[in-house]
């Protein structure tokens, strides 16, 4: 079983930027897919960023691209969402997904965490 624990959320102005934080437990960390996911009022959950175990695989979602930066620590069992440049179109609950498989896009990831708030204010 592996646990997931998001942090790093928060309010923050148009143009701003915030550093997400997904901490894993277990000792399998190193060898799963990662996935940062959000999802708005109303709206489906949709991918934002996700990243094969390797660290090489990763895909962006066409809106957040050159904004967004996903990274893995392996050591440190976490995987981080670099945000810059923050819309108020990205306001959403940003969950951190994993599964032992690559799925870019696909919210069939079998480990979820409870989400973090992102606001951001125009």
């Amino acid at each position: 079983q592996v646990q997931l624990v998001e942090s790093g959320g928060g309010l923050v102005q148009a143009g701003g930027s915030l550093r997400l934080s997904c901490v894993g437990s277990g000792p399998t960390f190193s060898s799963l897919a990662m996935g940062w996911y959000r999802q708005a009022a109303g709206k489906e959950r949709e991918a934002v960023a996700t990243m094969g175990r390797d660290g090489l695989r990763t895909y962006y979602l066409d809106s957040v691209k050159g904004r967004f930066t996903i990274s893995r620590d392996n050591a440190k069992n976490t995987v981080y969402l670099q945000m810059n440049s923050l819309k108020p179109e990205d306001t959403a609950v940003y969950f951190c997904a994993a599964d032992r498989v690559f799925m870019p896009i696909s919210r069939q990831y079998e480990y979820w965490g409870q989400g973090t708030q992102v606001t951001v204010s125009s």
